[in-house]
């Protein structure tokens, strides 16, 4: 489990104490949960087509962005609430306490023999994959728009930027722990970086 850090609210909680009746289910290469690997792709990328092809689909440039924003949306919440759960094992929310204080919990269920079994790898690949590569094309689409100066267009890219960056953001803290997790690998990282290159250069 993940440790709270002093540094912020995140919280040490128990995770998916409703499915502890899967945990005797057998490990297997095969996609366990098939509808929720779908629509996991179905909604993120189905925005990118149709910002793509929207020009091509229809002149309202409304009915193309009330679309493509509708589309982000149902992926922000079914990314958030449901796949992330099912396909990975983790989950991120944010809650209110009864003193009024924002906490942001990032979970992510304990690595016990038991809970090996109910991996699926062919989940995990595909999980990350679209969880990553949507919003670097988001990205893209978002530098492609300011140099072309497709301004009306700018702000629906940054809606796809800021709701898919907030779900990625959201499980590699759950996947790698804290921010100050996250600083120290970076900085262990660099450091590793420089060591090797004074290395290579005193050899």
């Amino acid at each position: 489990m993940l440790s709270q850090d002093s540094n912020d609210d995140t919280e040490d909680v128990s995770l998916f104490d409703a499915e502890e009746e899967t945990a005797n289910r057998p490990k297997k290469s095969k996609v366990r949960h098939p509808v929720a690997s779908f629509f996991h792709l179905f909604f993120r990328v189905s925005a990118i087509v149709v910002y793509l092809l929207c020009e091509f689909l229809s002149s309202s440039f409304i009915a193309c962005m009330v679309t493509i924003i509708l589309l982000l949306s149902c992926d922000f919440w079914a990314v958030k609430n449901v796949t992330g759960r099912l396909m990975v094992g983790l989950r991120w929310w944010n809650h209110i306490d009864e003193d009024g204080k924002s906490h942001w919990v990032f979970e992510s269920r304990e690595a016990t023999p038991q809970d090996n079994k109910t991996v699926s790898e062919a989940e995990s690949r595909i999980f990350w994959l679209g969880l990553i590569a949507c919003p670097v094309l988001w990205v893209i689409f978002a530098f492609s728009a300011l140099f072309s100066f497709r301004v009306k267009w700018l702000a629906v890219v940054i809606m796809g930027v800021v709701l898919q960056g907030a779900n990625l953001y959201g499980y590699i803290r759950c996947k790698v722990g804290s921010r100050k997790n996250l600083t120290s690998m970076a900085t262990s990282y660099l450091g590793k970086q420089f060591l090797r290159q004074v290395s290579v250069f005193w050899m």
